[in-house]
């Protein structure tokens, strides 16, 4: 038995409750909390483990058999493994021997040029290129330590997207070590905290963005649109945590100050063009459903999607497609399931290298073909696709 189906075997009798009293009490199927128990499932999701800590009025936390371990496919493993060499090992000396050594501006502005293909999850083409650039920031030295930084951030963020967490945790680490300033430190602990949510480390999670948020909380009548931004987007990790921790409170507590926030900012800013620290109105917003999905209410998520201008928003994992992805859920939660694949669909023709790696989308799409008697071509594909056996 795993230890998560002995947590929740543990606490379920403290409670007096049968399986299918928790079942109808949590809305996790029978069967799901059976297999639970006995051991017969690889891991529950969060959303489930949430799900029946509700029901059982303590925290996710309690439920859980401790972080999840990585999940990313070979040909994901395959394909970034010179992008882990990269990060995780000493650089070379005697690398540029034969070579005209890096410089500064030569690594900044081929980071710059690279900007369109992190933005838009190009992940083929940045496992190309990555390895040497992550070599040649290492050899920048002390000069080339803010360029480094931002190089280890996002290729940190790759690794959270493709379920990497080793080589994550090793270059958010790095670029915390190396980080000349208090905005640099936040924006990587932004990453490091939406690391241990996919992981499901939610105390450590929460604990970390508190820590941040208090120490970077500005005078919101004098800050900075930057100031605004950073402390906004610690406030949304806190709120993120709390709300999969069934702390229901501070999650509320932690979006309300968020919204603060970006109404002193009064327009979606991203400082220095980062497309990772975007933050005003519009995010929290999109926060908002996320909240409402993680607490298994697609009737909110819905209602506050039809007053979302999602439209405007560019295809990146970072806003519309995680919403859209939101949205999916809670159509296929409700048995719109037409539109919950349409929802999919629009995804993958936006992104169709962020999908693949998108654990959610293969439970998302699993309601769709649970809801239908008969499956299409299209849905066939799609499953080929999130990779969903049939």
């Amino acid at each position: 038995m795993s230890n998560a189906g002995e947590n929740v075997k543990t606490i379920r009798k403290r409670r007096g409750l049968t399986q299918r009293e928790l079942a109808a009490a949590s809305g996790v199927s029978l069967s799901t909390i059976r297999k639970l128990e006995q051991g017969d499932r690889g891991g529950a999701r969060l959303e489930t483990l949430r799900m029946l800590a509700a029901a059982l009025r303590v925290p996710t936390v309690r439920l859980s058999a401790g972080p999840h371990q990585e999940d990313a496919s070979a040909a994901t493993v395959d394909r970034w493994a010179d992008v882990r060499r990269a990060i995780e090992e000493p650089p070379q000396s005697s690398a540029w021997v034969d070579d005209e050594p890096p410089t500064v501006t030569g690594v900044r502005d081929t980071l710059r040029t690279l900007s369109p293909l992190f933005a838009a999850d190009q992940f083929d083409a940045l496992s190309e290129v990555l390895p040497q650039l992550l070599r040649e920031a290492d050899a920048l030295g002390a000069e080339g330590r803010a360029v480094r930084v931002r190089l280890l951030q996002l290729a940190g963020w790759l690794m959270v997207q493709t379920r990497q967490f080793s080589a994550a945790e090793t270059a958010l680490e790095r670029a915390l070590d190396d980080a000349a300033d208090r905005m640099d430190g936040a924006a990587t602990v932004n990453t490091l905290c939406w690391l241990l949510l996919r992981q499901g480390e939610l105390g450590k999670a929460y604990e970390l963005a508190v820590k941040w948020a208090d120490e970077t909380e500005p005078k919101v009548s004098r800050a900075t649109p930057a100031e605004l931004s950073t402390w906004g987007w610690l406030l949304l990790r806190v709120s993120g945590a709390a709300v999969r921790n069934s702390q229901k409170g501070e999650a509320a507590d932690a979006l309300r100050f968020a919204h603060s926030a970006a109404v002193a900012l009064g327009r979606e800013y991203a400082p220095g063009n980062d497309f990772l620290r975007t933050f005003g109105p519009t995010t929290v917003a999109l926060k908002r459903a996320e909240n409402a999905s993680v607490a298994n209410r697609p009737d909110v998520v819905l209602r506050l999607a039809e007053s979302i201008p999602s439209a405007g928003l560019k295809p990146t994992s970072n806003n519309r497609n995680r919403h859209y992805l939101d949205v999916a859920d809670a159509h296929a939660k409700t048995g719109a399931f037409a539109d919950a694949f349409a929802k999919l669909q629009q995804i993958q023709a936006d992104s169709p290298e962020w999908l693949p790696n998108q654990r959610y989308a293969r439970v998302i799409l699993e309601r769709v073909v649970k809801g239908r008697r008969t499956l299409t071509a299209d849905m066939r594909a799609m499953a080929d696709v999130v990779g969903l056996p049939l």
